[in-house]
């Protein structure tokens, strides 16, 4: 097993790799941000895992079924092959505390900034949170890292520069370890910071 086998990039969704439209509800919105395949490209190249973890209280809210998110997902995975890249897993959380019937209205440990989704990311495809990473454009993404133990960077899409703005007011478990313009830039840091470290760790 090499050192990057057991690293995993967590993603957020909507305005980290896809356009952010509000609750997206049919295949026709779905939209790749510019230059996305070929970050992640660069992950699955490097042999790092690449998950998204998606809230999707859309379900709850009785807005979109499980059954169309399922849809969009694997739209969203044949977006990414036909470009030479892929996802190693998708996970998302249809549940929200206040809303929907029985089966969705819970306050569950998977809606983030709960660490739920990236824990059972971790045990399904043998992951070390510790040295992995979350990207994701709301403050609540970078809660979810601190909660789950992983670096988090933000990217400035989507929500991105309204979230910046609020970092200085933040306590530091929301604060991000960087931040980015775009994916791209972001696997960028996130590539180089692991390769530096693996060299570090070769010469001790």
């Amino acid at each position: 097993m090499t050192k990057t086998e057991s690293i995993a990039v967590f993603l957020d969704r909507d305005g980290t790799i896809i356009k952010e439209v509000g609750y997206l509800c049919c295949l026709e919105d779905m939209q790749l941000l510019p230059d996305v395949a070929g970050a992640i490209r660069m992950l699955n190249e490097k042999g790092i895992k690449a998950v998204v973890v998606s809230n999707q209280s859309g379900v709850a809210r009785g807005i979109v079924s499980e059954d169309t998110i399922l849809m969009i997902h694997d739209e969203l995975q044949k977006a990414l092959q036909r470009a030479g890249a892929f996802l190693d897993g998708i996970y998302f959380c249809p549940h929200h505390p206040e809303y929907g019937s029985q089966r969705y209205r819970k306050d569950c440990f998977c809606r983030k900034p709960n660490p739920g989704m990236l824990e059972q990311a971790a045990h399904d495809m043998n992951i070390d949170l510790g040295r992995s990473y979350l990207i994701g454009d709301t403050l609540r993404d970078m809660e979810t890292a601190g909660n789950a133990g992983v670096t988090g960077v933000m990217v400035l899409t989507g929500y991105g520069k309204e979230e910046e703005r609020k970092i200085q007011a933040e306590n530091t478990k929301r604060t991000p370890r960087f931040i980015a313009s775009d994916l791209l830039a972001a696997i960028r840091w996130v590539t180089e910071t692991i390769e530096k470290g693996n060299n570090e760790n070769t010469h001790r």
